[in-house]
């Protein structure tokens, strides 16, 4: 098993309704000993450099899978996705 970042985006400025984060808290239940760190949401935030895009980070968790693809599978039952989010995959690299 390894860990995984869950790296959370949404549209700028918009807030979660209640039914989202309803989803959100059925979604971490149901991920149960997988998850690592639950993480934060983000606030304010900054881009610097190239590749500014429609959403921006909003969130993040920590999560532990069996394999990338496990980590991949995981993050496809993110909530944001369905109201109009993105999921970044990431695992860490030990330095």
């Amino acid at each position: 098993m390894s860990n995984f970042v869950l790296a959370f985006r949404s549209k700028p400025d918009v807030m979660a309704t209640e039914e989202e984060i309803s989803d959100w808290n059925a979604w971490f239940q149901q991920l149960g000993g997988s998850v690592v760190d639950v993480g934060n949401r983000i606030g304010e935030v900054t881009l610097l450099g190239e590749g500014a895009g429609a959403n921006q980070i909003s969130g993040y968790s920590v999560i532990d899978a069996s394999d990338f693809s496990g980590a991949v599978e995981i993050a496809k039952g993110c909530p944001g996705l369905k109201y109009g989010g993105s999921v970044e995959v990431g695992q860490p690299i030990a330095m």
